[in-house]
């Protein structure tokens, strides 16, 4: 809860398929005297189960920061836990359920791993993730990297957490805590619509477009993206 109790609390981060705690990295080295915790999405094949796994592993009070699939995780544990949340953070996600279009797109990824074509689909998305003028050079390299690192094995327990991800737009007019609302302009996972809705369903929510920026829009714009979380923390905080 905001007030006197919040001065520096943890700050758990909860990343989106496919990245790893690499992502963080503009956040973390701004701020190399701030807890970060990293839930860990990658033994889970459920959002409700990663989202028990986080509430055990983390401290009683704590910030949210969530990307993308991270976001469908952080809204499971407003659901279940928000009096442990002093604020939230959303980047590049959505509260809506999958329809029938990305089911069979998530569908077909699970299928293409099981051929051995885990490769194909890393670049297959490459396009979807960032700006166009960044689809080759370091931040479409960590892309990689990051994906490498996850493997296999873990992209398909995330598709199926993702597949069975339930709706969140019912709950999101009982989220009370300082919420931060971040999408890149250039996402071509994210659609505007999709922010709109959490912004309009979150009274008192700050909902910002990044310019020139995709869905990994904290490696696009470090600066802007860190600097609004971090005024975001120190609103709160102070």
């Amino acid at each position: 809860m905001p007030g006197a109790d919040t001065e520096q609390l943890p700050i758990v981060l909860c990343s989106g398929q496919l990245l790893t705690r690499e992502y963080w990295t503009p956040l973390e080295a701004r701020n190399p005297d701030r807890h970060f915790i990293h839930a860990d999405n990658s033994r889970d094949d459920t959002i409700a189960a990663m989202a028990t796994r986080l509430l055990a592993d983390a401290p009683p009070l704590f910030h949210l920061v969530a990307h993308a699939m991270g976001g469908f995780l952080a809204f499971e544990v407003m659901r279940r836990a928000p009096e442990r949340v002093a604020s939230l953070s959303l980047l590049a996600t959505l509260a809506t359920a999958d329809g029938p279009a990305q089911l069979a797109r998530r569908q077909s990824y699970i299928d293409l791993v099981e051929r051995g074509a885990f490769a194909q689909i890393v670049e297959e998305r490459l396009p979807m993730l960032m700006a166009p003028d960044r689809r080759s050079g370091p931040i479409a390299d960590a892309a990689r990297r990051m994906a490498a690192d996850t493997g296999p094995d873990i992209f398909q327990r995330q598709q199926r957490a993702i597949i069975g991800r339930i709706d969140s737009r019912p709950r999101l007019a009982a989220i009370t805590v300082p919420t931060l609302i971040l999408r890149g302009d250039a996402d071509g996972i994210v659609i505007a619509g999709e922010t709109a809705i959490i912004a309009d369903g979150i009274a008192g929510s700050d909902a910002r477009e990044i310019a020139d920026a995709g869905h990994l829009l904290l490696l696009e714009q470090p600066e802007i993206v860190a600097g609004a979380i971090e005024a975001h923390l120190a609103a709160v905080e102070r």
